[in-house]
C-alpha cells in the first residue's frame, strides 16, 4: 500500500470512495471534500490517498479551523473526512492514513487536531474528549462523546477554548448532527 498526497487525477476515485463509504451522506461528504480541498495550501492542510494495487480506496483530510483562546487565536488541524472503501474495511488503512497525516501535522508544528468520530476508534491515536481537555465544541449538535482532540508536540497548555470549523463545514451543514424530528 503506497500513502500519499492526493493529486488531481485521484479527484473522482476520492469522491467515490466517500459516496460509497458514507452510505446514506455519502454526497453530502464528497462535496464537502470537494469545498475544502480548495482551502488546502502545503502550509494549511493535507489530502492523503491510499492507493492499493493501484487503486485509489482510501482519503483522509486534515483542513485548518481556528481555536478561540483567551489568548489569540490559533491555528489548528480538523480531521475530517476519513473513508475508505467499504470492501477495504478492517485492513489497517484508515489507520495508516491518520497516523501518516498525524506525523506530517507534528513535523509541520501543527499544535492540535479535532475531529467528529467515534471514540472506540480514534483514541487508538491518542485522540481523546475535548471537553476533559478543556476544550468546547463548535455545536451543541457534535455529540459530546464524539468531540476529540489530540495534542501535538507544539500544543501549549494556554490553548484552551472554543473550536471554530472553517466556513465550509456549516456551508455543507456538516457540522454535528441534525435532529430529524425537530
Amino acid at each position: 500500500m503506497d500513502l500519499r498526497e492526493e493529486l488531481p487525477s485521484d479527484r473522482a476515485a476520492v469522491r467515490d470512495i466517500h459516496v460509497r463509504a458514507f452510505g446514506d451522506h455519502g454526497l453530502v461528504v464528497a462535496d464537502l471534500v470537494d469545498t475544502l480541498r480548495d482551502t488546502i495550501t502545503p502550509e494549511s492542510g493535507l489530502s492523503l490517498v491510499a492507493e492499493l494495487d493501484g487503486q485509489i480506496v482510501g482519503h483522509v483530510m486534515f483542513t485548518r479551523s481556528l481555536l478561540d483562546a483567551p489568548r489569540r487565536l490559533v491555528k489548528v488541524q480538523v480531521l475530517s473526512p476519513l473513508a475508505v472503501m467499504p470492501e477495504h474495511h478492517k485492513r489497517g488503512i484508515g489507520s495508516a492514513l491518520v497516523r501518516h497525516g498525524l506525523k506530517a501535522l507534528a513535523e509541520r508544528a501543527v499544535p492540535l487536531v479535532f475531529l467528529e468520530g467515534d471514540p472506540g476508534y480514534y483514541s487508538r491515536f491518542g485522540f481523546a474528549p475535548g471537553d476533559s481537555q478543556g476544550f468546547r465544541k463548535p455545536s451543541l449538535r457534535v455529540p459530546d462523546a464524539a468531540f476529540q482532540a489530540l495534542r501535538l508536540p507544539r500544543y501549549e497548555s494556554w490553548m484552551t477554548g472554543t473550536l471554530v470549523y472553517s466556513e465550509p463545514f456549516w456551508r455543507h451543514d456538516s457540522v454535528g448532527l441534525r435532529d430529524p424530528d425537530a
